[in-house]
């Protein structure tokens, strides 16, 4: 049996969480042992702990471990990782994001684990935070990437951009795209918020990163070649406030509609007519693999894995970030083209299974393996 310890900083809305939890609690019993270690987050995903407990998984809270810089709170969340790895005693580490990736690593080298793997899950080192963090961020991934076996990238465009940065040699790197559990995806009925005209569908954080305000600026465009249409903004954050007002300086309160967290997202977004992510980064891009699922065509900004994940315009129309008047070219191109728009929906079913869980999962226990048999040889 093969104890392995996962290290997340935070367990907030996200791919990074989604992939993370399913690392943990679907791997193969028989086989590996998993626990998880997580920073305190407050407003943490629905059904988070019922999947953890269900499958037996044991994790820890350790509430000095966030997001924030903070030496006190990083020094005593450094002491609380040592401890809780001379308890667990695991075999392998996996850290997840910046903050657990660094201070979990560097916990894991000092009580002495043989074999660590990383996922940053991203492109962390565009369009998050200014230039002084980005700087700091790449300086602690350059100091910890000699105590990493492997580090899993969600895209060879990742691994690139790592690369390019002095982070790691080649030989580190290995891409598993970040997998989506399509069953529940496929399974879930439509459902059809806006009952007329054609929807225009953006799923997401109401973040900064991910150019939502980009797609309001496109919007009048777009209705002025389709005026029927709708937009749904699936999702909540920071800068609804901010886009709701954006909006209503618009007067497009009756074209754009804020929906809120859904838990049902792949409900609603089965109930529309196009999906949409204008992100100005991405490290993969996990709503397009249930849009792709879902054959829905799609549109979306050339930004850190999307391309590779769309096949380069195989399955959706790619367009530049910040750049508005593309976004709504390419909207309403599919809009008036209803044989393309379902062209790229059909080739984009075909590729969602390369994203699935299943697939993400048997590329880890396969990585796993490795790494486990190379700290044997060593």
């Amino acid at each position: 049996m093969i104890r392995v310890l996962h290290i997340i900083t935070r367990l907030d809305v996200g791919g990074s969480t989604e992939n993370t939890v399913l690392s943990v609690t679907r791997m193969p019993r028989a086989e590996f042992a998993s626990s998880l270690i997580a920073g305190r987050t407050t407003d943490p995903p629905p059904g988070v702990a019922e999947s953890l407990a269900r499958a037996g998984a044991p994790w820890l809270e350790i509430r000095e471990l966030r997001r924030p810089v903070s030496p006190l709170a990083d020094c005593r969340a450094l002491l609380k990782l040592r401890g809780a790895i001379r308890s667990l005693q695991p075999d392998l580490v996996h850290t997840h994001s910046s903050k657990g990736g660094f201070l979990g690593r560097l916990a894991a080298r000092a009580e002495g684990v043989r074999r660590i793997v990383h996922t940053p899950h991203g492109h962390v080192f565009h369009g998050y935070f200014s230039a002084v963090p980005t700087r700091a961020f790449a300086l602690l991934e350059r100091i910890a990437a000699p105590w990493t076996d492997r580090i899993i990238t969600l895209s060879d465009e990742e691994a690139r951009d790592h690369l390019r940065r002095g982070i790691g040699t080649a030989g580190q790197f290995v891409t598993i795209p970040s997998g989506v559990d399509l069953g529940p995806v496929l399974s879930a009925p439509p459902t059809r918020l806006v009952p007329d005209g054609p929807v225009v569908c953006a799923v997401a954080r109401l973040v900064p990163v991910k150019g939502l305000h980009h797609l309001i600026e496109a919007a009048p465009a777009v209705l002025r070649d389709c005026p029927a249409a709708r937009f749904l903004l699936v999702g909540d954050g920071e800068r609804r406030l901010a886009l709701e007002a954006q909006v209503r300086a618009r007067g497009l309160q009756d074209r754009i509609v804020f929906t809120g967290y859904r838990e049902d997202a792949s409900s609603v977004m089965a109930g529309t007519d196009l999906v949409v992510l204008p992100s100005i980064n991405e490290g993969m891009g996990r709503v397009l693999v249930m849009a792709m699922a879902l054959g829905k065509p799609i549109v979306a900004t050339r930004v850190g894995g999307v391309a590779e994940l769309l096949g380069e315009g195989e399955a959706g129309l790619l367009v530049p970030p910040r750049d508005p008047a593309a976004l709504a070219e390419a909207i309403t191109a599919l809009l008036r083209d209803p044989q393309q728009a379902r062209r790229l929906g059909e080739a984009g079913r075909r590729r969602a299974p390369r994203y699935s869980a299943e697939a993400m999962l048997e590329a880890l226990v396969k990585l796993y393996r490795e790494v486990m048999a190379d700290a044997r040889a060593r």
